[in-house]
């Protein structure tokens, strides 16, 4: 069975014909093409954790293709607690065609595919974030016409984001730069699997963030304190403090340069409002693709 758990997990035609087809869908929207291609199915959405973008853009997605959604909070669910993955995931496989699911933990997706007989989307997890991976390269290719040998910079930490994105560059020919405070980069598995999967070097990490952005195209950010770091969020606030997205440190970066950012974002923490307004950002264009790139997933895993 066919799933999108990590972006590692494609093959490189593969992402580049979800981004093609993800354009495509993109273009045929725009003109008020219809698409019927998922009619007569029904996907699950299960969110653990709290969502706007996500929710949203699948919701919309999954109408635009004719299909039926069903939204199912995570805590009436109860993945792995009120009953067990592998019993859930038996029964949900013959109500449903597709599973979406936003949780805590990424050892839940694994477990449900384990035993699932339908297709299962990772709409983020503690360990990767692949849907926004996917349309985040897809606004590179939009802002420069190409995304090969493009530099991405990314202000912050070794998170989810992070990692997806890395592995998308690599897997692309761009190169990835993860400026962070000392302590925060990849970790060693994550390491460890990029060197394994990925033939490309690994990303760079600096700890320098002014002279990380000397050549980026991009510079991306996310927010300092993710859902379930709550406990370390002054900490992290003094840590990151010098990293933040503002006026000085897009002075150091080429005329040229875009802002992504995931969103939401905090603003004057990660980034400043005139930096977040201003005509470098990108992150609304960004945030759209989610709505295109999720469409070409779905079309991808039912066929």
């Amino acid at each position: 069975m066919k799933h999108f758990l990590n972006i590692i997990d494609l093959s490189n035609d593969e992402l580049l014909g979800l981004l093609s087809e993800a354009a495509r869908l993109k273009e045929a929207h725009s003109r008020r093409i219809p698409a019927h291609s998922l009619t007569g199915r029904v996907v699950a959405l299960i969110f653990e954790k709290p969502s706007l973008r996500t929710r949203v853009s699948f919701e919309s997605g999954i109408a635009q293709l004719t299909g039926t959604s069903l939204y199912l909070p995570g805590n009436e669910v109860g993945l792995g607690w009120r009953e067990t993955l592998a019993d859930f995931s038996r029964t949900i496989s013959q109500y449903v065609d597709m599973l979406v699911l936003r949780v805590y933990r990424h050892e839940t997706l694994d477990g449900l595919a384990q035993h699932s007989t339908i297709p299962i989307i990772n709409a983020l997890s503690d360990w990767s974030h692949p849907c926004q991976g996917l349309a985040d390269v897809l606004t590179v290719r939009e802002l420069f016409g190409t995304e090969t040998g493009r530099t991405v910079v990314f202000v912050g930490d070794g998170n989810n984001v992070a990692r997806s994105l890395a592995v998308a560059c690599g897997k692309l020919g761009m190169k990835f730069v993860l400026a962070c405070p000392m302590g925060y980069g990849f970790d060693d598995k994550f390491k460890e699997q990029y060197r394994q999967r990925v033939d490309a070097n690994f990303p760079v990490e600096v700890n320098d963030p002014h002279a990380a952005v000397s050549h980026a195209d991009v510079i991306y950010t996310d927010v300092w304190t993710s859902m379930g770091q709550e406990a370390e969020r002054e900490e992290r606030l003094k840590r990151f403090a010098p990293f933040q997205v503002n006026a000085r440190l897009m002075a150091r970066a080429p005329s040229h340069c875009k802002v992504l950012h995931c969103l939401p974002a905090h603003r004057g923490e990660e980034i400043t409002d005139d930096v977040m307004d201003g005509p470098a950002c990108a992150a609304f264009q960004q945030a759209g693709n989610r709505l295109h790139t999720q469409k070409a997933v779905m079309e991808w895993l039912l066929k």
